[in-house]
């Protein structure tokens, strides 16, 4: 047992040893390379250490630097500002001093004002006390003078007023005459310059040239023996065509032609057309008749609507209902003195555009009112009532402006035209319908134009004799040298100007020529 403890401890003292052995000089190699690399460190810091403090210390004295640099320009503008104020001080109550002086000269000059019209208004209120008492003196004065006149002439006041007023109504009537004629003159030689200017410059314009018109109503045939087909056998086709249009077939003795009658242009024109179909087609029996009107009734509608929808491309004038542009197409067909409506229409919506624009006006609303013054045209075959009446009554369905309502209304003068668009659109009618061989007439209206007009002249007193000359256009008038004077015929000629634009309706307008002449005869013996 005691072998065993021995060996043990031996071998733990060799272990012991060992390790002291291995360990001690390992710790002290250790030892001293850490201590070396911690006086290198050492170094290292103290020298950064120095770096830095060196580093801060030259920072500190920039800062320092830029600290004083920045004091010394805050100073000096400090004392630039400080000096700026003190001089917009100084200038301030300067000008507050000026400001105050004027002031003051002015209340003393409206001091000086007051007291003068203080002493003014003294002196008007003695003037105004002796004008009082003066015309309270002309009064009394006035008042005897007037009992003595009347004593005098034995006549009252009123009496004397009435014949005196007499005298100067008969002893002033030859001035006052003469007076209207030079301003007549005056204003006719400077409106009428005015107004023909407008007026050929608006038609050198609208170049337009113009073939007066005739409503057809004669179809022609290729033979006569073309006739007995449309009456077809005991007449059932003439009867079937007659039935289908509303127009009346008149076939007589006119050579190679059927004549149509009808008082509505659009069916007169469906049969026209209907007829030449069938004359030329050659097939005349009901059935084909038939077809051929409704063929021909397509054919009128679209050309209605076409020729509504050119007018107003034409004319520029947008935004009316598509009804209204259908009715407007109608007038296509419609004449009025061989004028063919619709193109008239055209013409009076270009004219009425081009014044309104030379005074201006809204063209647009001329334009539009100047198109549709004539649509009742298009309806006044149908229905009963002027077209004016017709015109108006589609106006305020289709809810046009009132200004068009207007001027459909009041371009015949059937109404007062309520703004100048409306007698825009009379005068372009007027001028439109006046053109040379715009329109025409029959024999039997001109004469009885004619013989109205020579009546009317005749009626004015004093009249010897009237004619009409230069179709209607002209009526020279023939007056009493001794019932009418010189003076008084400027007078004369405006009444009897105004009792013709009253009474007839005509295109244009109507010269009246007033002639005095006095001729005094005798012998030399």
């Amino acid at each position: 047992m005691e072998v065993i403890i021995i060996d043990w401890l031996s071998l733990a003292l060799g272990i012991l040893v060992g390790v002291l052995i291995g360990v001690v000089p390992t710790a002290l190699f250790y030892h001293k390379g850490f201590s070396r690399k911690s006086r290198e460190l050492l170094e290292s810091r103290k020298k950064a250490e120095e770096e830095a403090s060196n580093l801060i210390g030259e920072a500190v004295k920039q800062g320092e630097d830029k600290k004083r640099e920045i004091l010394l320009s805050t100073k000096e503008e400090v004392h630039k500002a400080k000096l700026e104020l003190e001089r917009d001080v100084r200038a301030k109550r300067q000008e507050l001093t000026r400001e105050r002086q004027r002031i003051d000269q002015k209340e003393t000059v409206l001091d000086r004002r007051t007291q003068s019209l203080e002493d003014r208004e003294c002196l008007y209120t003695e003037r105004e006390e002796a004008l009082t008492l003066r015309e309270s003196a002309l009064q009394a004065f006035e008042i005897k003078k007037r009992e003595e006149l009347e004593r005098i002439a034995n006549l009252t006041v009123a009496e004397a007023r009435s014949l005196v007023l007499e005298e100067a109504e008969h002893e002033y009537r030859r001035d006052i005459a003469i007076l209207y004629k030079e301003i007549e003159e005056d204003a006719r030689s400077s409106v009428n310059a005015k107004a023909r200017e407008l007026v050929v410059s608006t038609i050198q314009r609208y170049a337009h040239d113009y073939v007066s018109e005739a409503t057809v109503s004669v179809v022609s045939l290729p033979n006569e023996d073309m006739k007995g087909r449309i009456i077809g056998r005991e007449g059932r086709n003439i009867r079937t065509i007659e039935q289908l249009t509303g127009v009346d077939l008149i076939i007589d003795d006119t050579p190679e032609a059927v004549i149509l009658s009808s008082f509505d242009p659009i069916r007169r024109e469906v049969a026209r057309l209907a007829i030449e179909r069938l004359v030329q087609d050659g097939r005349i029996h009901p059935t084909r008749i038939e077809e051929m009107v409704k063929k021909a009734n397509r054919d009128i509608d679209n050309s209605i609507r076409e020729a509504g929808e050119q007018a107003v491309f034409e004319t520029g004038v947008v935004g009316l209902p598509s009804e209204l542009v259908k009715i407007l197409g109608r007038l296509k067909y419609r004449t009025s003195y061989g004028q063919n409506v619709l193109q008239h229409s055209v013409e009076v919506c270009h004219i009425a555009g081009m014044l309104a624009a030379e005074l201006d006006l809204d063209v647009m609303e001329a334009k539009r009112a100047g198109l549709l013054h004539d649509i009742g045209k298009a309806v006044d075959f149908e229905m009963e009532g002027t077209h004016v009446e017709l015109g108006s009554e589609i106006a305020r369905r289709y809810k046009l402006d009132s200004t068009v309502i207007n001027s459909i209304e009041s371009h015949h003068d059937d109404v007062e035209p309520r703004s100048l668009v409306a007698s825009l659109v009379a005068a372009a009618d007027a001028i439109s319908a006046a053109r040379p061989g715009a329109r025409r007439e029959n024999i039997e209206t001109y004469i009885k134009r004619i013989e109205k007009l020579e009546e009317l002249a005749q009626s004015v007193p004093g009249v010897e004799k009237s004619y009409a000359v230069q179709a209607g256009r002209e009526i020279r008038v023939m007056v009493l040298p001794d019932s009418v004077s010189d003076e008084e015929m400027p007078l004369l000629v405006h009444e009897l100007c105004q009792t013709i634009e009253r009474e007839l309706h005509y295109p244009g307008q109507i010269k009246v020529n007033m002639i005095r002449e006095s001729r005094y005869s005798d012998y030399a013996k």
